[in-house]
């Protein structure tokens, strides 16, 4: 039996257990990134591992979230990356450069090799056939230290690809139809991975487009195939030398099999408030919008951005819309600067924003109070945005400015014959807002800055023999990481700050629920099914953490959650009878007898509710380094007791 795409780097790449789905694997990393958001606190953890020099092939810093200054938090935070790279390793990539994604995959991104980052849409780097997978950032810490990292072996869904996508239909139309066929629990313990005679018509940026947003079904990663686009792309950016071919073997197996014909496909807009809402943009002509937003890492390519510059070229955006830009990175907008096109955008009214992420993580431009808000971005989880009755829907960029002119949702194939885009066969290379790091022998110089925001790192502690406290909080399904830690221009600034943080924890869904958590002295989090959703931010568990949660118990949970729980210590549960969720309440008092023990080594345990006398039967599903991190009160005390 042959070999997948994903099964064939991951065959090089392994450093413990066997390519069996459902058990787990140990990856050796070659490559790791963070974003500002998440950074700070992966290089405090990795400080706190005392690790002098980084040991990957390539860890590489970028500012691109917290890149509004109001108050001197994100401008301390930066300049403390920029110090505490410099001294251990890293490149720092500069506010202003771009998006951690977009410039990863124009400058770093390699076929064949590995990245995990800071940041759920790290598997971006699968349009070009590199296997990039989200993690929290203690576990990107630990692989900079030279660790392992471990997922569950996934299995491999392939979607094949064929035909060729018509005017007006883009890759982003691609993966909502994925998001369609498989919807947000999709993907979840799979790499899905995207073949056929369809995809020697997609672009390196294209295919990127769609690896991105495979964070969205819950994936591990995607990819595509290492062919002569992807050496194109390569050459383009004069990196040619990188390129290997990949591909499937002839024989190789799949779990599960779907076919898209991208000549069938119409534009698609994921609707509030779900990535895997999916409609027809036909069925929702005619709506009334306010505001355009297009960039993110997901569409803010050279292609992207020239192909919103052609449609908008000679007209003007609806005096009720309200349109906004944001270029992936600076190669982007300084060849749109050179080529003409940014003048057009300028011109028709579009108000050009600074490349780094803003609208998409509620940094700057919220729509108005219950506005409509067409967005090329990742997500559209309610109150992300930054207003919390906004209805936000995701596009292509096709759709975007067809709707901007317009003033209403429109189908952009109503506007006739779409226009050629010729993307340059040469990028302008430019690397100068990429820092390298001091060399070892210059490090000991280096003087890391430190902020007043920049708080102590929370540690875990190890299980409670007997577990007995209250049901602090009961909510619902497909709770994402942001109800549990919520973005924004409020919030983002104290992601260095967990007691500040801590404010603001599931206050979405229960603004009671800070409080409450500290009078009570933690507790126990109950949740339904998908709980963890959404991006990979390590503070959805660090913070619970400082606020006492113990346990959470779910029907199921997202991948990258779960791990982030047991990395600080929280144990996670599944209820061994998804029904029973409906027999406890909030406010319960709770017991579980031999909690530790069980956390050692127990596959279920027995969960007691004093207040309605139900007793229900709880699943551990755990491996045995799991338990032992959980043990040791969470993976940095692992770390540094076991030196790995």
């Amino acid at each position: 039996m042959g070999y997948t795409i994903a099964q064939k780097i991951i065959k090089n790449h392994l450093v413990s257990g066997e390519m069996l789905p459902g058990t787990e694997i140990g990856l050796r990393i070659d490559q790791t990134l963070t974003q500002d958001a998440t950074g700070t606190m992966a290089y405090l953890q990795f400080e706190a591992m005392g690790t002098e020099r980084v040991k990957t092939e390539l860890s590489v810093a970028y500012i691109d979230h917290n890149t509004l200054q109001a108050g001197f938090e994100n401008a301390d935070d930066h300049r403390y990356i920029q110090t505490v790279t410099k001294k251990h390793g890293i490149r720092f990539s500069r506010p202003g450069n771009g998006i951690c994604h977009q410039v990863h995959l124009e400058r770093f991104a390699v076929p064949g090799k590995t990245l995990i980052g800071s940041d759920s849409h790290t598997p971006t780097a699968g349009g070009i056939g590199m296997l990039g997978m989200g993690a929290g950032g203690l576990d990107v810490a630990v692989a900079m230290g030279g660790g392992t990292y471990y997922i569950t072996m996934p299995k491999i869904i392939h979607i094949e690809l064929v035909g060729r996508l018509s005017d007006y239909v883009g890759a982003k139309d691609v993966i909502l139809e994925v998001l369609r066929l498989l919807d947000v629990k999709g993907g979840v313990g799979a790499i899905i991975e995207y073949g056929g005679e369809g995809v020697k018509t997609l672009s390196v940026p294209q295919r990127a487009t769609i690896t991105n947003m495979g964070a969205e079904l819950g994936a591990t990663s995607s990819l595509f195939p290492a062919d002569e686009v992807t050496r194109a792309f390569l050459a383009a950016e004069e990196r040619e030398s990188d390129f290997i071919p990949l591909a499937p073997d002839e024989d190789a197996v799949y779990d599960a099999v779907y076919t898209i014909d991208l000549s069938k496909l119409v534009p698609l807009a994921a609707c509030p408030h779900s990535p895997g809402n999916v409609r027809p943009v036909s069925e929702l002509a005619g709506m009334a919008i306010n505001q355009v937003c297009i960039g993110s890492c997901t569409n803010s390519s050279m292609l992207d951005m020239l192909t919103v510059a052609a449609m908008l070229k000679g007209k003007t955006v609806h005096p009720d819309v309200s349109l906004s830009i944001s270029p992936g990175s600076k190669q982007v907008y300084t060849m749109l600067a050179e080529c003409g096109a940014l003048a057009d955008l300028i011109a028709a009214g579009a108000r050009i924003l600074e490349c780094a992420c803003g609208p998409c993580i509620g940094m700057g431009f919220s729509p108005k109070s219950g506005g409509v808000s067409l967005r090329t971005f990742n997500r559209n989880f309610e109150a992300r945005s930054g207003t919390a009755d906004a209805k936000v829907y995701l596009v292509s960029p096709e759709t975007a400015v067809a709707s901007a002119i317009a003033g209403v949702f429109t189908d952009p194939r109503t506007l006739g014959k779409a226009p050629e885009i010729t993307v340059p066969t040469h990028f302008r290379i430019n690397d100068n807002l990429i820092e390298m790091p001091a060399s070892p022998a210059e490090a000991d110089a280096v003087v890391v800055e430190r902020g007043p925001n920049i708080k102590p790192i929370p540690v875990g502690k190890a299980p409670e023999k007997d577990l007995a406290c209250k049901l602090i909080l009961k909510i619902g399904d497909n709770i994402t990481t942001d109800h549990i830690m919520p973005a924004g221009t409020k919030i983002l600034p104290y992601r260095s700050n967990v007691p500040k943080l801590s404010e603001f924890c599931f206050t979405v869904c229960d603004k009671e629920f800070p409080e409450r958590a500290k009078r009570e002295g933690g507790g126990i989090v109950v949740g339904g099914a998908n709980y963890g959703q959404g991006s990979s931010r390590e503070h959805a568990a660090l913070v619970p953490l400082y606020l006492g949660v113990k346990a959470v118990v779910a029907k199921s949970f997202a991948r990258i959650h779960v791990a982030n729980l047991i990395n600080f210590g929280i144990v996670p549960l599944t209820f061994e009878n998804p029904g029973d969720y409906d027999k406890i309440s909030e406010g319960d008092e709770l017991i579980i007898t031999g909690f530790a023990d069980a956390v050692a080594a127990a596959d279920t345990v027995t969960l007691e509710d004093k207040t309605c006398g139900a007793e229900l039967s709880l699943r551990l599903t755990l491996t045995k380094r799991q338990r032992e991190i959980l043990g040791a009160g969470g993976l940095l005390n692992y770390t540094k007791a076991n030196g790995k």
